[in-house]
């Protein structure tokens, strides 16, 4: 190879979820590997993220006695995703080399002294579909003392967690108020602080303890970085791609890769052009990407010939900014609306969904709600109970709101459903019919418009302390408030085509030499659907680890 500044065997953009992971398959063969991050920070969103990996079949499955297998897995994906024409990132033949892959791609980075460990309990998002899995299979980081990376500590991107905390236990402790368990949990976290602060240590959870273990075992594999270097191009000779074009310290490098290319840039969360073009609707002021997501990679791969779908999906998180937090990295997410004693309802003041779904599913629900009925953004509507019981818009239970939420009109608040109506532009008459249905549905048990309570999945997004259903309660307590609710992301979900070995693809089915993509930067291989925790963080781990396998067959 000729005309480059400098080469190494494989060159990765971006430094997220399958990064590092496809630096260390590749080092461990003995490759020369680029990570190459055009902020500041390594880690992208995955490290900001929750850190969950969605790995079927997983070993740490096994070692719990968790039922699971390539035949169950399938059938589950085989419900979820389907087979269709207008995704061809979750084609059949993907999903398989997905489940089969993944197991070995944990196998692998333990091997590599990474340390990792599942959530005891965390079910499938579609836990009423063929082969789901109750218990779950999540795979997360155990937590990680930052203090270990020495000087890189400072370069990686931080985690919206700052409790010494496992994501396990940051999930109960909010019920310490209710929970002698919750209690003793805040005691355990409390004393691990301590102890952490007397011995020098810090510790980082959930996608922080992720990407920090990754980067550490990156560097100790010999994995070069550099960091505030954007690429600008990817370089194409005789029809192959061989090398990026990169800005660093004000100068234009050209990097060759002899074995290609990994792009793993993030999406187009922050690219709000992208988004009025593939997503309408949506707003780039309402994501938790981090701020490099801005999709030039994609329209790069797409200058080179590469096909694109599934664009329009993004990995929604529905989300209640308070003000003062409009431009803050990290915005509340809502996750509470799955507790009993609360609804959504569209700008008409009706109910459209159940509220208990996955965070996606809740976010394509109300895009969908509002291209019949205005519904962006949605109304939540709950009482004194609910607020007592249950953090809202990052705030904990029971909890004095700050005042500007009222005055400035982000909660509204009023002694019946009648008054508070009015606030929020609907009909009194048509609130309080929607809200005693919804109450005649919690005295029966059973929610017959959307099944909301049905799933081991909503009982475990509600509230284990109430009885008989954890996700229904009424809403008859006043006072009564209203909090508008937006279809916010944690990442857009479509991009480049790529096949079962991660290779991109052309509009006519064929690869593109040397240029391989995971993560966000690729259409998902879940289609328009996120089948459990960590359904775009564990795939983009799975391909990075596919792509070096592959790459290393071209040596």
């Amino acid at each position: 190879m000729s005309g480059f500044d400098e080469t190494y065997d494989f060159v990765v953009v971006g430094s997220g979820g399958g990064s590092m992971c496809s630096a260390l398959a590749m080092r461990a063969a003995g490759k020369s590997v680029l990570i190459i991050e055009k902020t500041n920070l390594i880690g992208g969103t995955t490290a900001r993220s929750g850190g969950v990996m969605w790995i079927p079949n997983n070993p740490f499955m096994k070692r719990d006695g968790v039922e699971d297998s390539l035949e169950k897995a399938t059938a589950y994906l085989d419900s979820v995703v389907g087979d269709h024409n207008d995704t061809p990132g979750a084609t059949r033949a993907r999903r398989q080399a997905y489940l089969i892959e993944g197991p070995k791609m944990i196998e692998f980075l333990l091997g590599q002294g990474l340390k990792f460990t599942r959530v005891s309990y965390w079910p499938d998002y579609n836990d009423e579909r063929p082969g789901s899995s109750e218990p779950g299979r999540t795979v997360v980081a155990e937590l990680f003392d930052v203090n270990e990376l020495g000087p890189w500590k400072a370069r990686l991107r931080p985690n919206f967690l700052t409790l010494f905390a496992t994501l396990e236990e940051a999930l109960q402790l909010p019920d310490f108020k209710r929970s002698w368990a919750s209690k003793k949990i805040m005691l355990k976290v409390g004393l691990r602080t301590i102890f952490a602060k007397v011995r020098g240590k810090h510790y980082v959870t959930a996608g922080g303890a992720l990407q920090g273990r990754m980067l550490q075992a990156a560097v100790k594999a010999g994995v070069e970085f550099r960091t505030d270097a954007p690429v600008r191009e990817l370089i194409e000779q005789d029809g192959a791609i061989t090398g990026v074009v990169s800005e660093m310290d004000g100068k234009t490098v050209r990097i060759g890769a002899r074995l290609g290319v990994l792009v793993n840039a993030g999406g187009f969360a922050h690219n709000q052009a992208m988004r009025d073009q593939y997503q309408p609707g949506t707003s780039a002021q309402w994501t938790n990407t981090a701020e490099g997501d801005t999709g030039e990679m994609i329209l790069e791969m797409m200058r080179h010939g590469a096909a694109i779908a599934q664009m329009e999906e993004m990995v929604g998180n529905q989300m209640s900014i308070p003000p003062g937090q409009e431009k803050d990295p990290v915005k509340p997410v809502v996750q509470g609306m799955a507790a009993p004693h609360a609804i959504v309802v569209d700008q008409s003041g009706v109910r459209y969904m159940n509220e208990a779904g996955s965070y996606m599913a809740f976010c394509k629900n109300m895009l969908e709600r509002n291209r019949e009925v205005p519904a962006i953004p949605s109304w939540e509507i709950f009482d004194a109970d609910y607020i007592s019981k249950y953090m809202l818009a990052g705030t904990m239970p029971g909890s004095k709101k700050p005042d500007r939420w009222f005055q400035e009109g982000f909660l509204k608040k009023a002694d019946t459903l009648e008054a508070l109506a009015p606030l929020i532009n609907i009909p009194p008459d048509r609130l309080r019919t929607t809200v005693d249905r919804f109450n005649g549905f919690v005295a029966k048990n059973h929610d017959d418009d959307f099944q909301r309570g049905d799933r081991a999945y909503d009982q475990w997004l509600g509230d284990s302390f109430h009885k008989p259903n954890a996700s229904l309660g009424a809403i008859a307590k006043g006072p009564f408030y209203a909090m508008p609710v937006v279809p916010g992301d944690v990442g857009t979900y479509g991009g480049v085509v790529t096949d079962p070995n991660a290779r991109v693809l052309r509009e006519d089915g064929s690869p593109i030499p040397g240029l391989y993509a995971t993560g966000v930067s690729t259409a998902s291989v879940m289609g328009r659907s996120y089948p459990g925790a960590g359904a775009s963080v564990g795939p983009s781990f799975v391909w990075g680890y596919i792509a070096a396998k592959h790459a290393l067959t071209t040596a």
